[in-house]
């Protein structure tokens, strides 16, 4: 009798993580299908839109790398990316440590202060931030949202990564600096390795936050050339009326995709990371 319950337990829990696996894994397969699918496969309403029910097709394939700036907004979405998280990790993790070595009310208060920061949303800062960026020269370039997207992602940056640093004994960069290390090598030889987890967090958070932020990447940009995938991929795949469905879900899938493997590799760690962060800071 209880081995009886013991698999109508497991069939109960296995069932429902399978279930809860295809629901969440739906919308990539369904992009992944619908990429290949003709037009009267896809428009035809009583047909299955996870079966093939005409022959699959390249078409909207090479409309997305041929008839489009596709292959230059993936190159300008990931130069703007790296980019973009080298900046914030310079100056977040330093900025990060201060602030969580620094007692007293005068440190909750500026990791609070630097929080609201991010809060502020984008279409309030969008028009300012044209100016500053029409002033040094930079409208028109990828390199307006290497200068404004730091904006967005360093005040979240540094306020998960204070409360990664908080978690860490001080006790730790004592002995090491007993043992000769200056507090520089203390913090990169014993620091540094224990908050690994939040620093993977913000890697994550701010190469996908270029990835999809719009507001400023079709304010400061103009030129097909410069685009991002946020903008240039609905821009130039949807004209007037016409959605080209199969070809916005290639560029679609093709970013989403390898985001995906990349979050399932490292969940552990980014789970650690917004956790830690949230509950020390």
């Amino acid at each position: 009798m209880a081995s009886l319950r013991q698999r109508a337990k497991r069939i109960v829990v296995y069932g429902g993580v399978a279930f809860f696996c295809f629901f969440s894994a739906s919308p990539f397969l369904w992009m992944l299908i619908t990429m290949f699918k003709q037009d009267r496969d896809l428009y035809r309403a009583q047909n299955n839109p996870f079966l093939f029910n005409d022959p699959p097709t390249l078409d909207h394939l090479r409309l997305l790398f041929l008839e489009t700036n596709y292959t230059a907004f993936l190159r300008n979405s990931v130069l703007i990316g790296v980019l973009v998280v080298i900046i914030t990790l310079i100056i977040a993790i330093p900025a990060g440590y201060s602030l969580a070595r620094l007692t007293g009310r005068w440190g909750e208060r500026v990791g609070i202060g630097i929080f609201l920061v991010y809060l502020v949303p984008p279409t309030l800062l969008f028009i300012p931030l044209f100016r500053v960026v029409v002033a040094l020269g930079l409208n028109n370039s990828v390199w307006s949202l290497v200068l404004v997207y730091p904006t967005i992602s360093i005040p979240f940056s540094t306020w998960l990564l204070m409360g990664f640093f908080k978690a860490i004994p001080m006790d730790l960069e004592e002995a090491a600096m007993v043992d000769g290390y200056s507090r520089l090598m203390a913090f990169l030889k014993v620091v540094m390795p224990l908050s690994l987890s939040g620093v993977i967090a913000v890697v994550v958070f701010t190469f996908t936050l270029t990835l999809h932020e719009f507001i400023y990447a079709l304010t400061f940009i103009s030129s097909s050339a410069q685009r991002t995938i946020s903008v240039g991929v609905p821009t130039e795949l949807i004209r007037g009326d016409v959605f080209y469905w199969q070809s916005l879900m290639a560029g679609a899938a093709i970013v989403a995709i390898p985001i995906g493997i990349v979050y399932t590799f490292f969940l552990d760690r980014l789970v650690a990371g917004f956790t830690m962060g949230a509950v020390k800071g």
